[in-house]
C-alpha cells in the first residue's frame, strides 16, 4: 500500500522481496536460486513475482538438493555472478553445510584472497508458525562458529530490506536469517529506493538506565512486550536488537552494559552453546566489573523443537523474560 512519496508500508515478507527485485533490477550479475522459488513464487511467497519480471534465466527452480544447488551457487560466485539461494527452511539446510563450510566460507582463505563467494543464502527459521518438526530449528550457531559467513537475522521490515541488500553487496558468503514469526506479524514504512543497513551494527530500539535486554530476530517482539510492562512498574530498559550476529556489534553491548549494570538475553535457540554464551563472553572481556548482577538468559530447551501442542511451552515467552528482569534487578 502506497502511503507517503517514496516509501511503501510492507510487512517483513514484502521488504525481504523488495530488495531482491531492487537487486535484480540494478545488477545483471544478481540471480535467485531455489526450490520452488520461480513459478511458484517460493513456499512463504517472498520470491513472488520475481520469475515473471526477470526471467526462468535470472529466478531459477532448481531440484531438491539443498547440496546441489548450494554448490552450484558457490562456483556461480568465484565466477562473477551474486547468487540469492533461499533454503525453504533453516532446518532444511543441513545436506548443504558441508558445502558452505568446507568451500564458501574457506575460499577466500583458501586463496590467499584472490578468490571470494559474494553469495547470500535466505532461510527461514523458527518455531512458533505451527510448522513441523525441523522445519522450526534455530541454529544460527552453527554458523556463527566458521569464521567467513556472516550471519545477519533482521526483526523488521526496514531493516530485512537494508540488511539484504547490503548482504548482496557483501563480498563474502551470508547466511541472511528469517523470523517466520516476524514474516506478517507486522508492517512498517521501508523506502521504495534502494538503501543499505550496516553488517555488523545493532539497534538501540528502547532506553532505560536499569536493565540491558538484548534479543534478535523473532525474539525481539517478545523482548519489546516484556520491557513494556517491566517500564510500567518502573524499571526501565535499553532494548538492543543485535541484527548481526556474526561478526557481533561488541560497542553497543559494551556500552549499555557498562550503563546499566544488568543483562538479560533472550534467545530462541538452545540454551548450551548458542549466540547468547558469546554475548556473555563480550560482556565479560568489555564490561565485567561494571556487573551489578550475574547476567540471566532466556532461551530454548535443549531439545528438538516439539511438534505444536508444546510448542508454546518450548519458545521464551513474555513471562520468562519479565521474570529474569526481575531477577537482575532484585540481585
Amino acid at each position: 500500500m502506497q502511503t507517503t512519496v517514496g516509501t511503501n508500508t510492507l510487512t517483513l515478507v514484502q521488504a525481504v522481496t523488495d530488495g531482491m527485485r531492487t537487486m535484480l533490477r540494478e545488477k545483471q550479475e544478481v540471480l535467485v536460486m531455489g526450490e520452488d522459488v520461480g513459478k511458484n513464487g517460493g513456499v512463504f511467497r517472498a520470491t513472488d513475482g520475481l520469475q515473471a519480471e526477470f526471467g526462468e534465466d535470472r529466478v531459477i527452480d532448481t531440484p531438491l538438493s539443498e547440496a546441489g544447488f548450494t554448490g552450484a551457487a558457490i562456483g556461480m560466485a568465484i565466477n562473477g555472478f551474486l547468487p540469492i539461494v533461499e533454503i525453504q527452511f533453516l532446518g532444511f539446510v543441513y545436506p548443504a553445510y558441508e558445502q558452505i563450510m568446507t568451500h564458501a566460507s574457506r575460499i577466500r582463505a583458501r586463496t590467499m584472497g584472490h578468490y571470494s563467494v559474494p553469495m547470500v543464502i535466505r532461510a527461514p527459521y523458527g518455531a512458533g508458525v505451527r510448522a513441523p518438526e525441523i522445519h522450526s530449528d534455530s541454529v544460527e550457531a552453527l554458523f556463527t562458529h566458521m569464521p567467513g559467513i556472516k550471519v545477519v537475522c533482521p526483526s523488521s521490515p526496514y531493516d530485512a530490506k537494508g540488511l539484504l541488500i547490503a548482504s548482496i553487496e557483501d563480498p563474502d558468503p551470508v547466511l541472511f536469517m528469517e523470523p517466520m514469526r516476524n514474516y506478517r506479524s507486522s508492517r512498517e514504512e521501508v523506502p521504495e529506493d534502494k538503501y543499505t543497513v550496516e553488517i555488523g551494527k545493532g539497534k538501540l530500539l528502547t532506553e532505560g538506565e536499569d536493565v540491558t535486554v538484548i534479543a534478535w530476530g523473532a525474539m525481539v517482539p517478545v523482548a519489546e512486550k516484556a520491557v513494556k510492562q517491566m517500564g510500567e512498574k518502573g524499571v526501565n530498559c535499553d532494548l538492543i536488537d543485535l541484527r548481526t550476529l556474526y561478526p557481533l556489534d561488541q560497542d553497543i553491548i559494551a556500552e549499555s552494559v557498562q550503563k546499566t549494570g544488568r543483562t538479560v538475553i533472550v534467545q530462541e535457540a538452545h540454551a548450551t552453546s548458542g549466540v547468547a554464551n558469546d554475548v556473555i563472553s563480550v560482556i565479560n572481556d568489555t564490561s565485567f566489573l561494571y556487573q551489578k548482577a550475574p547476567i540471566e538468559r532466556v532461551t530454548g530447551f535443549d531439545t528438538p523443537v516439539p511438534f505444536f501442542a508444546y510448542e508454546d511451552h518450548y519458545l521464551p515467552t513474555p513471562e520468562r523474560v519479565i521474570k529474569s528482569i526481575e531477577k537482575v534487578v532484585s540481585f
